[in-house]
This record gives C-alpha cells, structure tokens and sequence, in this order.
C-alpha cells in the first residue's frame, strides 16, 4: 500500500480526485431522496426525509434526519471509494441527548464503516470506526460547533491516513488500519439528532 507524507495529503485529494456533488432540490418533500440508502446502526425509528429549508445553502431544500435510532446512516448508492474525500454541509438542529451530524466512508454495511462527526451539545469533533455494529473511538478534540447554523464537515482519506476539518480548520489527523478498501460514502447521525444536510460532496482520489 502507498503510504502518503501527511503534508501532501491535502493538495493529492484536492488537485486528483474526481469531485462529484450532490443536492436535494429535485427530489420530492417527505421521502427520502433518489439515489439513496437509509437505515440504523443498532436499533430505533430514524426519519431521514428531504425537507423545506429555506436557509439551505443551495437553495432550498435539504436532506433531514427527525426520528431516532443508535446511528441513523444515509449512503449514496453507487459510490465505492477506497480514497478520497468527502464533505457536507450540516445544520444541527436540536435533540436532548445529542445534536450530531457526520459523514461516513468505506462504508461497506451498516455495521461496518468510518464516521466523523460534530456535536453541537458536546462542541466536539470525533472520529470512530465501526466494526460489526459496535462504534470504536480513535479521537476527539475540542471545538466549537453552534446549534441551528450551517458547518462544513470534510475527512480526506488515503490508505492509513484520515484528516477531518471542521468549516474549513483541520481538527483530527491521524494514522488508522481498521477498515480499508472501496466503500459508499454518506452523512450520518446519533441518537434524537434532528440533523439538516445539504451540498453533500465526494470524489476519488487518482494518483
């Protein structure tokens, strides 16, 4: 496997990946959008729906997850990505016991996958992998995430390598094996999240 110097990372995925995007604006209020894979790591009821926003940054409607469950999920059918980038935007909303929004790569089930994600309770970033169904900490770091406004999540990922921003400022980096090769990528939540996305993003990398 190639390893990559971590200060090239940023420019390898930015100047090789083939970016691809994707919005909500076409797809019908009130189901789930075209395209798209939605379920729950774990157990509950997760609502993911496209809905009216008119603060959507792409105007004007997003991706929302209003129900509950362990780790509600949505993927992007199709997308089989070994490395690459992917990136959203997300509005946390409310939710009494978390208030999350993540992305997912090498997402190969629902029970096996990389997540990152911001908590606007807890003003964090955080890192897992998930290996049969049981979510696995490998970072957190402090960071100011405010409720009801719209962040930018990204991670770059090649090989070990994993490096996750928060609206632009880089906040985990770090090396990790756990799970490699192509997988779907796609956003994500935890618990009573009501969690808006919008312009999700993605691209492989070409070396």
């Amino acid at each position: 496997m190639i390893r990559i110097p971590l200060a090239m990372l940023a420019s390898f995925v930015s100047t090789s990946a083939l970016a691809q995007s994707a919005n909500f604006d076409t797809d019908p209020v009130g189901a789930p959008p075209m395209g798209w894979i939605c379920g729950v790591t774990g157990s509950g009821k997760p609502h993911w729906a496209v809905a009216a926003d008119p603060t959507a940054p792409s105007k004007s409607k997003v991706l929302m997850q209003s129900g509950s469950g362990t780790f509600p999920w949505c993927v992007k059918s199709g997308t089989a990505i070994t490395d690459g980038f992917v990136e959203v935007k997300f509005k946390p909303i409310s939710g009494r016991e978390d208030q999350a929004g993540g992305v997912v790569w090498r997402w190969k089930d629902g029970d096996n996958y990389y997540v990152a994600r911001a908590n606007a309770l807890e003003n964090n970033v955080s890192l897992y992998y998930t290996e049969g169904g049981r979510r696995k900490t490998l970072k957190y770091v402090d960071a100011p995430v405010a409720g009801g406004v719209w962040h930018t999540l990204r991670v770059e990922f090649a090989g070990t390598h994993i490096a996750v921003a928060l609206d632009g400022k880089r906040a985990i980096e770090i090396e990790d094996k756990h799970i490699g090769g192509p997988g779907a990528v796609g956003v994500w939540t935890k618990a009573d999240s009501v969690t808006a996305f919008d312009e999700f993003g993605y691209g492989a990398a070409h070396p």
